[in-house]
């Protein structure tokens, strides 16, 4: 439920930024359109006008067929009328209005020298009292050989209008998707949250299966030492073998040797007083003359004396590492391919 409602307050604050950037951008887009129109209808009825006039046709023929063109047409999103130099309304869509000063001079455009953008026209529209004010004068062209103006109204009530179709179908358009969108978050969420749960719950039962094993590895160790100790093999294996250290010959017995590694071709046999002395010998000949219950061959460079197996841990991907005492200078690790070797050592 907490998801839900974070999910849907989230996206009520982004649609409601969105909704109100798409409106004014569509505002401005149809009142653009609009102020086109009014320009280029003003255009052609005042050349229409002036031809007529060229032509000798009388003006009152002109504005008596003009008005009759122009009737009820202030219902329109944009609408014409005929205003002459001093102001004076000459044709209207309302004729109560013929002769009546025009409300021109009120305008932002009130002058033929006048052009609104959208970006103006949006400011007077937001700011514009419908009830005193139901339309607004966007451009004015003069009449070529007379003193009329042709001049283009936008209808205020249905722009209001057309804002509100607007808005409300943007916010039609936000709720459906917040319908669709928000559920369809919420489960996939959950799912993904569920997966997720479910995965980590598996490496946790993975990991408590590996603490266990090792830890079972740990007590075979103790047991495999203690057996070892009491139960001493009689293989005919040597009791003792031959290093140097320095200049001396050393006889180390094989009870006192830790572990025996190898090194830039050289062999190194470790003593469980943690003094290091080198043999002749190579691993394979050393480990064939050794208990191999007692020793084991962990890697290329380890050989390991099970007395001297301090701690058995993972190490990366199924590998094993020893830690031995005393400590070696190195990591001795046991690959995968030899775990199970190692384990069956253990155990046998």
């Amino acid at each position: 439920m907490l998801t839900f409602l974070s999910v849907a307050l989230i996206y009520l604050v982004v649609a409601l930024g969105a909704s109100s950037h798409f409106l004014k951008e569509s505002v401005h887009a149809l009142i653009e359109a609009q102020l086109e129109f009014g320009r280029k209808e003003s255009r052609s009825v005042a050349q229409l006008l002036g031809h007529g006039l060229q032509n000798g046709i009388p003006r009152d023929s002109l504005i008596v067929q003009m008005q009759e063109n122009l009737r009820d047409t202030d219902r329109n999103n944009v609408f014409l009328s005929i205003i002459d130099w001093s102001g004076r309304i000459v044709c209207h869509p309302e004729i109560q209005k013929l002769g009546q000063e025009s409300a021109s001079r009120e305008s932002m455009v009130s002058s033929v020298a006048d052009d609104l953008t959208s970006t103006e026209f949006h400011k007077i529209f937001r700011e514009a009292d419908l009830e005193k004010k139901l339309s607004e004068v966007n451009y004015m062209f003069p009449v070529r050989n007379s003193d009329w103006i042709v001049v283009s109204h936008i209808n205020l009530e249905k722009l209001d209008a057309g804002r509100t179709r607007l808005r409300n179908r943007f916010h039609t358009m936000f709720h459906l998707i917040g319908l669709i969108i928000i559920p369809a978050f919420v489960l996939t969420t959950r799912f993904l949250g569920a997966r997720y749960e479910k995965r980590l719950e598996l490496q946790k039962q993975r990991l408590e299966d590996e603490v266990l094993n090792l830890s079972k590895l740990n007590r075979a160790v103790g047991e495999y030492q203690q057996r070892v100790i009491q139960d001493p093999s009689e293989n005919g294996t040597k009791k003792r073998i031959l290093t140097q250290l320095k200049d001396e010959l050393l006889s180390l017995p094989i009870e006192e040797i830790a572990h025996i590694y190898t090194e830039n071709t050289i062999t190194y046999v470790v003593g469980t007083n943690g003094k290091k002395s080198t043999s002749s010998s190579s691993l394979e000949q050393l480990l064939s003359q050794l208990d191999e219950s007692v020793f084991f061959r962990a890697n290329r460079q380890f050989i390991i004396s099970i007395h001297s197996i301090d701690k058995i841990v993972k190490y990366g991907n199924n590998q094993l590492k020893i830690l031995v005492r005393p400590q070696a200078h190195m990591d001795i690790l046991i690959g995968k391919n030899k775990a199970a070797e190692f384990k069956n050592w253990l155990n046998s």
